[in-house]
């Protein structure tokens, strides 16, 4: 049998089972809490992405050409309903009334427009700036509240943005440690760190009221 990208399917599947991990936590801690249910869906989608891109990557020369861009649609959209997920649960824990509102149904136009597009199209970068969007959203979102509230989930949010971001910039450098431990599989492991501290965030996140008083 042989494993085309070892590290890299070796890397996604520690991404995939500790995101799993986390997210079955949070969805048990969720305490009628919407904001952290839906961060748990967004989770449990990033491991299925993290799963699903892993067995892409490693067994390229194993699968047949149908398998392989199945799993690679099933990457694309699970990342899609990750990042919808992350962003209504954020504006549903530090929004209230209309802004509120308007916020998840931009989520949910967000969504269907880049699930379309996904259908006809398998470019990564697609899934980067759709990624990168609710990245931008998610720390405006949290950057006001910490700002407001000073509350401690916010807090732990911004610090895994900028774990994020600094995984996505060691990504697109191609910053590779090791022949056999490529910019990917760099990623990956940066990734779990921030998964970890999006976890901290998200566990300590309630819902707002949905008007403002």
């Amino acid at each position: 049998m042989t494993i085309t990208e070892p590290m890299t399917l070796l890397t996604d599947y520690v991404l995939a089972g500790v995101t799993g991990w986390l997210g079955w936590r949070l969805w048990a801690a969720r305490d009628e809490q919407a904001s952290r249910g839906l961060w748990a869906v967004a989770f449990g989608a990033l491991a299925v992405a993290a799963l699903a891109g892993g067995s892409h990557h490693g067994y390229t020369l194993l699968l047949p050409e149908g398998l392989l861009h199945a799993l690679w649609k099933v990457t694309v959209f699970s990342v899609g309903i990750a990042s919808f997920g992350m962003v209504c649960g954020s504006a549903i824990a530090v929004t209230s009334g209309r802004a509120r509102s308007l916020l998840l149904a931009l989520a949910v136009a967000k969504l269907a427009f880049y699930s379309l597009w996904m259908v006809a199209h398998d470019q990564y970068i697609f899934v980067i700036v759709d990624t990168g969007a609710a990245m931008l959203g998610i720390a405006a979102l949290h950057l006001w509240s910490r700002f407001r509230h000073a509350d401690a989930a916010s807090r732990w949010m911004l610090a895994a943005i900028a774990v994020s971001v600094l995984a996505a910039g060691v990504q697109a450098a191609g910053v590779a440690p090791h022949p056999h431990f490529n910019h990917n599989d760099l990623y990956h492991v940066i990734q779990v760190a921030a998964m970890v501290l999006f976890y901290k965030g998200a566990k300590l996140l309630r819902d707002r009221p949905k008007t403002a008083p």
